[in-house]
């Protein structure tokens, strides 16, 4: 069986639809299983001038991107709060792609970024899964944190590096948030869920 990646992404733009230069980042969660338990590694990029939609396309291909270094094809499932990238990736992309990148009204915004997100999805057998953001998803605010982080420190992660997750939610335990929830759990479910080849909406 194909080795499973869970991506929980986000992004920001601070002064999104504002004119002018608008800084931006994304930043995304990676976990996966190995033989010593769950692996979480985090990433993050940056932008000096862009949108919240060209920081959604940007950090999902270079999450897929990362997980192609292992030189595996994975089943990846892909968990972001950004309607646009996961109604895109689901919806929009195929259609497009099947008319030659065209579309009945008009030319498509960010056509480059969505072609490399679909050449990147293809390394792997990825789903996409649309989460409410800002109600109270712990690895969504985390994924969230990461990304307003990158956008106002102008900084990208050297690849996947180590997670600082674990230590974020017992910061939030502290403060009273988030209590009962085992990150681990939420992981095994989705795993075996993607395990049994469901499909996600």
């Amino acid at each position: 069986m194909s080795r499973i990646a869970i991506v929980h992404l986000d992004e920001s733009c601070l002064g999104n639809g504002r004119e002018g230069e608008n800084p931006g980042g994304y930043g995304g969660l990676i976990e996966a299983r190995t033989s010593a338990g769950i692996q979480r590694r985090d990433f993050y990029g940056h932008s000096a001038g862009t949108t919240n939609n060209r920081m959604a396309l940007i950090g999902a291909t270079a999450a897929l991107e990362l997980l192609a270094a292992k030189k595996a094809r994975m089943r990846v499932l892909m968990v972001s709060d950004s309607e646009y990238l996961v109604k895109g990736m689901r919806l929009w992309a195929p259609k497009w792609e099947a008319r030659g990148w065209k579309r009945a009204g008009g030319p498509i915004e960010n056509l480059a970024l969505w072609q490399d997100l679909v050449a990147a999805a293809r390394r792997h057998d990825a789903q996409w899964t649309w989460v409410r953001g800002h109600a109270g998803h712990p690895k969504n605010e985390y994924a969230n944190d990461l990304a307003v982080a990158a956008a106002r420190e102008q900084r990208t992660s050297p690849g996947a590096i180590e997670s600082k997750f674990l230590e974020w939610l017992e910061a939030k335990h502290a403060k009273k948030k988030f209590g009962g929830y085992n990150p681990d759990a939420e992981h095994e479910s989705l795993e075996r869920r993607l395990a049994a080849g469901e499909e996600f909406r």
